[in-house]
C-alpha cells in the first residue's frame, strides 16, 4: 500500500509534467503512476496534488486530452468510474452523432450498483434525467431494451437467483415461440425487473432448458428488427469480452479512443478476456494493436501512453 510520501512523489512528478518541466521526470516514473496506483491511490493523489498545488488534476487534463493521448489516458484514471462513465453518456447522445455503442457498453457492463452511481451523477451534473435523455435521442427497438436495461439496476442483488432464472428462461421462452411474432412487451418487461448479472443467469438457465442459446433464438425472421437490436444488448450482458473486443476489431474514425477506453476501463475486470477473444478473432493481440495505433507517433506523450496501455493489459 503506497504512503503519505508516494502521494507526495507522485504529485511532484505530475506537476513536472504540466508545468512543463519534463525533462525532470522520466518516462517510466509517468507510467507508473497510472499503472500500478489503484483506485483508491489515485484519488489520494488528486487530493495530494490539490493541497499543494491549487489545482485539480482532472481539470488540467481535461483541458489538453482531446490532443493528448496520454492526458486522455490520465484523465479516464483519474476520474471516478462513475463520474468518467456518466460523461461518457452525456457525450455519447449529445456531443454530435449518437454513439450507441458506447451507450451499449456501459448499460450492459457495468454492475447494477454502478448503474445507480451513474445515473445519480448523471442528474446531479448535468440537470436531467439519463432515462429522459435517452428516450428523446434514441428510436426503435435501442430505446426500449437501453431503457429496460437501465430501470432494472434498480433491482439491485449481489447473487443471482436460478430458481427465478429458470422461470424467466420459459418466460423468453413463451415470448418467442408463442405466437406468429414475437411478445416484444413480455421480452421488455423481463429485462426491466432483472439486473444485468439476473440475466445472465437467465440465459444460461435457457440454454440447459432449450439446448441453445437464447441468441441464436432471436435470430429467425420472425424476430425481426427488434430481434437484431436485442441480440446485440444481450450479447454485450452475456460475454461483455467478445462485445469489446469486436468493437476493437473495427475499422473506426474514433479507433484510439476505443482502444483507450475499453483498455482503462476494464483494466482490473476483463481486459484479459478481451484480449484472448481478441486473438481468438483476429491472431494478434492488443498489445499489437497498440503499437500499431501509435506507431506513426514518437512523441513523449504516445510513448508514455503505450507504456500505460501496455501495463494495463498486462495488468502489472
Amino acid at each position: 500500500m503506497a504512503s503519505g510520501l508516494q502521494y507526495e512523489q507522485d504529485s511532484h512528478i505530475l506537476h513536472c509534467y504540466f508545468s512543463g518541466n519534463v525533462g525532470a521526470i522520466s518516462n517510466k516514473e509517468l507510467v507508473g503512476i497510472f499503472v500500478n496506483r489503484d483506485l483508491n491511490a489515485i484519488k489520494l493523489i488528486r487530493q495530494t496534488y490539490s493541497r499543494r498545488f491549487g489545482q485539480d488534476l482532472l481539470q488540467l487534463m481535461s483541458n489538453i486530452q482531446r490532443n493528448n493521448s496520454f492526458a486522455r489516458i490520465a484523465y479516464l484514471r483519474m476520474a471516478e468510474p462513475h463520474e468518467r462513465d456518466a460523461q461518457l453518456m452525456r457525450h455519447s447522445l449529445f456531443g454530435g452523432s449518437l454513439n450507441l455503442n458506447t451507450l451499449i457498453e456501459v448499460a450492459c457492463t457495468r454492475p447494477s450498483s454502478e448503474l445507480i452511481r451513474i445515473k445519480h451523477c448523471y442528474q446531479t451534473r448535468y440537470k436531467s434525467d439519463l432515462e429522459k435523455d435517452l428516450t428523446m435521442k434514441i428510436n426503435g427497438g435501442f430505446k426500449e431494451i437501453l431503457l429496460a436495461v437501465l430501470r432494472s439496476c434498480r433491482n439491485y442483488s449481489s447473487r443471482a437467483d436460478t430458481s427465478l432464472a429458470m422461470c424467466d428462461a420459459k418466460t423468453l421462452y413463451e415470448a418467442l415461440e408463442s405466437g406468429r411474432t414475437i411478445d416484444q412487451k413480455t421480452i421488455i418487461s423481463v429485462l426491466s425487473q432483472r439486473n444485468n448479472g439476473q440475466v445472465r443467469a437467465i440465459l444460461i438457465s435457457y440454454k440447459q432448458l432449450y439446448g441453445h442459446e437464447f441468441g441464436k433464438s432471436i435470430k429467425r425472421n420472425k424476430c425481426g428488427q427488434f430481434g437484431k437490436e436485442l441480440r446485440v444488448v444481450i450479447r454485450c450482458i452475456q460475454h461483455p469480452e467478445k462485445f469489446f473486443a469486436k468493437q476493437l476489431r473495427m475499422k473506426n474514425a474514433d479507433g484510439r479512443e476505443i482502444l483507450i477506453r475499453t483498455v482503462v476501463s476494464r483494466s482490473g475486470i476483463d481486459i484479459k478476456g478481451i484480449n484472448k477473444a481478441f486473438a481468438t478473432k483476429t491472431g494478434s493481440t492488443l498489445e499489437n494493436l497498440v503499437l500499431r495505433e501509435f506507431n506513426s507517433s514518437k512523441d513523449k506523450n504516445s510513448i508514455i501512453a503505450v507504456g500505460i496501455l501496455f501495463g494495463l493489459i498486462k495488468g502489472c
